[in-house]
């Protein structure tokens, strides 16, 4: 009668419950009399959506893989050979996992997840981590020249910008691969500069006094994107910022005055900012919201924003096309039509480079410019 021969595995996953109610997963090693431990940096978040499952289930896959190569190394190492601990995960699989990591910001989980999206239409098979070198990236890039948008349905070719965005996640994923020696170095590392995508520097579009008064007096269909924008005018406060902006981000002082102080997603900088009258009556109505609780709640994202603003701006009888960056170019050129110095504006903006303000300081010379070319001749 022959007996199922039972094979006990030498390494086993296992899980660390964390006080958050995440769980954190970890090898458990057992070699030759020794045990020891990897905590892999990967986590089981509390499952409260489908999205949240389908995490879960990437991240245990990412798992699983390493465990699996983990075996044959031990194995291999027993027989006195080496083995590349990264030829068994693939590229977009290690992606995902780090999109799962709760330490990602929303903003930065969604771009990976637009990164991802374009690494299955450029290379469906899914390469390997070890596999990767430079003529993959420059393939990459070549095919985000002619890329649509994902998901949209105008059929969109990805901005100049957008694929530089692209190219700084791609990099930051990989060189996270480098800082966890699953890489000994990173390819991209030997792309010229002149193969990289760069930002096209268009001139930035804002409002005048005038339209701004005009798209305050139009109703429009979405009053949260409303408030929001007008919101943007009056301080200047990225998309990115005001979507995560609570009523605790807020107080006001012992002379009546409303302040903000956050830390700017973007820059990762701290950041305090008077808020005038005209902000805070933008401000959506507090009633029984909590210090918590998020001011501009279920406001959509920037791509939706950016989509159905230039409806708003046409109805307002307003010509430009405007995004929502729109309106924190709108507040930079009012206070430095105001007379308010370079150095002060650059604060309000938060900006970490002056350079940056200066490019806004231009276009206030250039529309100065324009307006004493219309004095007519008078002799």
């Amino acid at each position: 009668m022959k007996e199922d021969l039972k094979i006990k595995e030498p390494i086993k996953i296992r899980v660390k419950h964390l006080t958050n109610g995440s769980k954190s997963i970890y090898l458990d090693i057992y070699m030759e009399g020794r045990r020891k431990y990897e905590f892999l940096k990967l986590y089981i978040i509390p499952e409260n959506s489908k999205s949240d499952r389908v995490r879960n289930n990437e991240t245990l896959k990412l798992a699983n893989t390493i465990k699996a190569q983990r075996i044959i190394e031990l194995q291999n190492q027993s027989h006195g050979f080496k083995f590349n601990k990264t030829s068994n995960i693939k590229l977009i699989d290690y992606i995902q996992a780090i999109a799962g990591k709760k330490s990602e910001g929303k903003v930065r989980r969604t771009t990976l997840h637009a990164v991802i999206y374009h690494l299955k239409r450029y290379d469906p098979n899914n390469i390997q981590l070890s596999r990767i070198n430079k003529e993959y990236i420059l393939g990459f890039l070549n095919y985000l020249k002619i890329a649509k948008q994902a998901h949209s349905k105008k059929e969109k070719s990805l901005h100049a910008n957008t694929q530089v965005y692209y190219y700084k996640m791609l990099r930051y994923c990989i060189n996270y691969a480098v800082t966890e020696e699953l890489l000994p170095a990173n390819p991209m590392n030997k792309i010229q500069n002149e193969e990289k995508p760069h930002r096209n520097h268009t001139e930035r579009e804002y409002l005048t006094m005038d339209e701004l008064k005009k798209l305050a007096q139009t109703p429009f269909y979405n009053e949260l994107v409303r408030k929001a924008f007008l919101f943007s005018c009056f301080c200047g406060l990225r998309h990115s910022d005001i979507i995560a902006l609570t009523w605790r981000d807020i107080e006001t002082d012992e002379n009546g005055n409303s302040w903000l102080h956050i830390i700017q997603k973007k820059t990762k900088e701290a950041i305090s900012l008077p808020l005038s009258k005209e902000a805070v009556k933008h401000l959506p109505k507090r009633e029984e919201a909590k210090e918590n609780d998020k001011i501009f709640k279920k406001l959509i994202t920037l791509g939706r924003t950016n989509e159905i603003l230039p409806r708003w701006a046409e109805q307002a009888g307003i010509k430009k096309h405007i995004t929502f960056h729109t309106a924190r170019h709108t507040h930079a050129t009012m206070l430095l039509t105001l007379g308010v110095d370079l150095y002060t504006v650059s604060k309000l903006l938060g900006h970490t480079n002056i350079q940056t303000t200066q490019i806004y300081a231009k276009l206030v010379d250039e529309s100065k410019k324009k307006a004493i070319d219309l004095i007519p001749n008078i002799t």
